[in-house]
């Protein structure tokens, strides 16, 4: 018989297994909300990794929504078509032309590139814009005198979404949104995530993105309750960035999402490590201390 070195022990492979089973248990028929941006977007390895982690989920009788960006897409499109892309604090700055282009490469190649990859996995995705049966509804965000169509949302369609996800099917949605005026709004793929998560009463909001999580020091930190993350800002161990995702975190938590989790779209397999073993690989933000598994 081959002895093929480089393959795990059986018995280490049975040990996952076990191991995953309370999780796909306690899971069952829950929704999850993931946002989908970073390396995990581009890298073909990791897109094909991720596409089989969220087939998986949905397998095993988890709802699973995805919010997608696609800035980087955007801005090439744009780029291709001699219109010029500006940022004020991170934030694309979007009139009539660029809202177009949004519309285009967000709801249409962006989109449907991840609706054909998921699957040609096996699961049955479908491509969802916010137009789509009211799935998003928006009005110009605070910085709209600078930022153009930027939107924040008022609304979602919870009935659609729903529907969708009792036929197995997997929402791979566009975050644009529109008004009453008929106006189109892009919207930040991190806000609509939390906005979907409370809308849909998620069990998770899962961030794939191209952070680890919050390190102390050399240490990731496994878990930050909403007590300790005030002191953690204070002491500078949530910094940058880091903070308007803390804080949103806890927002979509106080909303009555049960977990955050934060976690590295670059490390392979990384989605089914955070919500299947004991140990996990990012961060989750909590409520309480100590929280359930």
């Amino acid at each position: 018989m081959m002895n093929h070195h480089n393959d795990p022990p059986q018995s280490t492979i049975g040990q996952v297994l076990i191991e995953a089973l309370p999780y796909i248990r306690k899971f069952e028929d829950k929704t999850f909300v993931i946002k989908y941006g970073g390396s995990a977007m581009k890298d073909e390895v990791l897109k094909d990794a991720f596409a089989q982690n969220v087939t998986l989920l949905r397998k095993v009788g988890i709802n699973v929504v995805l919010v997608h960006g696609g800035g980087d897409a955007i801005t090439r499109t744009a780029e291709k078509m001699g219109i010029e892309t500006q940022f004020i604090h991170g934030k694309r700055v979007t009139d009539r032309e660029m809202i177009s282009i949004v519309q285009m490469t967000l709801a249409g190649k962006v989109n449907q590139d991840i609706v054909r990859l998921i699957s040609e996995h096996g699961a049955k995705a479908v491509g969802v814009s916010g137009f789509d049966a009211n799935t998003i509804r928006a009005v110009p965000c605070k910085e709209a005198d600078s930022l153009g169509l930027v939107g924040e949302i008022t609304g979602i369609n919870k009935a659609y979404l729903d529907l969708l996800c009792h036929a197995k099917l997997i929402p791979v949605i566009a975050p644009i949104g529109f008004d009453d005026n008929g106006n189109i709004y892009n919207i930040n793929a991190d806000d609509a995530a939390s906005a979907l998560a409370i809308a849909l009463k998620a069990e998770k909001l899962i961030y794939v993105s191209d952070v680890p999580g919050v390190y102390r020091g050399e240490t990731i930190l496994k878990s930050v309750c909403k007590a300790d993350a005030a002191d953690l800002i204070e002491g500078g161990v949530i910094s940058g960035g880091m903070i308007p995702k803390a804080l949103s975190a806890y927002k979509t938590l106080d909303g009555g999402v049960h977990k955050i989790h934060l976690i590295d779209g670059r490390v392979i397999h990384s989605l089914l490590l955070e919500i299947f073993t004991d140990r996990g690989i990012g961060t989750q933000f909590v409520l309480e201390k100590n929280p359930d598994l």
